[in-house]
């Protein structure tokens, strides 16, 4: 690391820093104003709307534009520079175009890093924060959510043979019922049982089944058992049945690496969204570097527009990032195209950009 690095390293970080920050108080304050009634009808004090919304709702915000303000900082501050004729004094010192762009390749490489780390972890957790927030005290008091109510009929795959049925399942109480459940061998069924209501102990953490009717099928008859009350395990939780708008975004990749394959082995719809997701974890932090580079390239050239046309180059190159990546999740989500595909193919794209660029640049 030369002083030059540094000089730039340390542009490019109090740049990104700093806007992000004043977007930050920016989206805080307009959020405030849309939510205004909802927050009064919760009747929360400052502190506790702190706590139980806020403090999960910025690293959300951050982490969802990371990428966007990542490129408008380098735009920015590289555009100053080739305005005030910084890289052509370093270009024509002798310092390779190569070597210039050296300070940007790391400093996106460490923004990427932090926005992995956070994907994968930090960021989730604080989703789990703000939906649980919105649901409770925004998402409630909706006409739809007022309509439908709690109450979700469930139909999945326990495993490879036995499935099962929750009707009126309330994904805040944790219970439901009627329940059903059988098991297959041969498309012959070997088990059935038929339960008036489920209910999640969180004391001995297992299932508890009330007024039970079990009956066993072999080759000699039928064996009947019936029961009060039953507790049982089973290989999912409330956390897998309560899937809603915000599931794929407040678990650990982990915890959606779990919770993918358990849906796979359920054979449950819509899992090339929760496997988008997924990918898009690790991909977004590669956009980053792309973006990095990309922004350092177009606002490296000085040009008599100055600083306004690097910011129009720029935003119409992240305007083309973001649609390319809308119609890779639709194509997946609702088409056949396959989700690694689609959360890697705008990164494909924008190093084919890169390359251009790079090779078109006046060195």
């Amino acid at each position: 690391m030369k002083k030059i690095d540094w000089y730039i390293l340390k542009k490019f970080l109090t740049t990104f820093f700093f806007a992000i920050f004043l977007f930050t108080i920016i989206a805080v304050v307009i959020d405030v104003s849309e939510k205004t009634d909802e927050m009064v009808r919760s009747r929360l004090g400052v502190k506790r709307i702190i706590l139980e919304y806020y403090i999960g709702f910025i690293p959300h915000i951050i982490a969802l534009l990371f990428p966007l303000f990542v490129f408008i900082a380098v735009i920015f501050f590289t555009s100053k520079m080739a305005v005030q004729s910084e890289i052509i004094a370093m270009i024509a010192g002798g310092t390779s175009y190569w070597r210039w762009l050296r300070p940007y390749w790391i400093g996106g490489i460490i923004l990427g890093v932090v926005l992995w780390f956070a994907n994968q972890y930090v960021v989730p957790r604080a989703n789990k924060i703000r939906s649980s927030f919105e649901s409770k005290y925004i998402d409630a008091n909706s006409s739809y959510n007022a309509l439908v109510g709690g109450n979700t009929n469930i139909y999945f795959r326990v495993d490879s043979f036995t499935y099962a049925g929750i009707i009126r399942y309330d994904t805040m109480a944790k219970r439901g019922g009627p329940v059903f459940m059988y098991r297959l061998d041969s498309n012959r069924i070997t088990y059935n049982m038929r339960a008036e209501g489920i209910v999640w102990d969180t004391a001995i953490r297992k299932w508890r089944l009330e007024s039970l009717l079990s009956r066993q099928f072999n080759q000699l008859g039928e064996k009947v058992t019936l029961q009060d009350y039953d507790n049982r395990t089973y290989n999912f939780t409330p956390q897998d049945l309560g899937r809603d708008k915000y599931t794929k975004e407040r678990l650990t990749t982990p915890e959606l690496n779990r919770y993918i394959e358990l849906e796979t082995l359920r054979g449950s719809e819509g899992l090339n969204d929760l496997k988008v997701e997924r990918y898009r974890r690790d991909a977004t932090s590669v956009t980053v570097i792309l973006l990095t580079l990309i922004g350092a390239i177009v606002a490296g050239r000085k040009v008599r527009g100055g600083s306004g046309l690097h910011l129009a180059i720029g935003f119409m190159l992240a305007a083309l990032f973001i649609i390319t990546d809308r119609f890779s999740t639709i194509f997946s989500t609702k088409g056949s195209l396959p989700p690694l595909l689609a959360a890697w193919i705008p990164n494909a794209i924008f190093i084919g950009v890169v390359i251009l660029l790079y090779r078109k640049a006046p060195k």
